[in-house]
């Protein structure tokens, strides 16, 4: 998978023993894939700024552009322009959910990793009810595993 990526902060590392691990690495990492979310990205970022505010930890913001069509892009580096925290990976055509997802992960530097939608889907808000005072606190998540499905995939519905 080509990528392009724009970095606006780069990380300083410092070698520890055989690892390299970074030195300004934030507590919190929350990534977003994104495909054509223009009208959404302002109101998502003014959220997650809200919510990362109450919150009192260091993080970043990384926002992986699925080959959006729109304006996405553009609007990505602008907020990339005003806020330190935000990290913009655009990738060069839509590869999809997961590979966007994957590709925020691997440039994620955080201690605790955080997906999130870009399309308003999911309230930044409630980063805070994930938390607790202690960023080791956040290692507890809430998950699901979805279970065999009692019907075919393929279902006829009446006319």
């Amino acid at each position: 998978m080509e990528t392009i990526v724009a970095e606006q902060t780069m990380s300083k590392t410092k070698d520890v023993g055989a690892e390299r691990i970074a030195v300004d690495a934030p507590e919190i990492s929350i990534f977003l894939p994104v495909l054509n979310e223009e009208p959404n990205l302002r109101p998502l970022h003014e959220k997650l700024d809200r919510a990362l505010a109450q919150l009192g930890r260091t993080a970043e913001i990384i926002y992986v552009d699925d080959g959006s069509s729109d304006g996405s892009l553009a609007i990505l580096r602008e907020l990339a322009a005003k806020d330190p925290r935000v990290r913009v990976i655009a990738l060069r055509r839509n590869y999809g959910q997961t590979p966007a997802m994957a590709a925020g992960i691997h440039a994620a530097r955080g201690e605790v990793l955080i997906p999130m939608d870009a399309d308003l889907q999911n309230d930044p808000a409630d980063i805070r009810r994930l938390s607790t005072n202690s960023p080791k606190a956040m290692t507890s998540f809430p998950a699901g595993e979805r279970t065999a499905r009692t019907r075919s995939s393929l279902a006829r519905f009446p006319r």
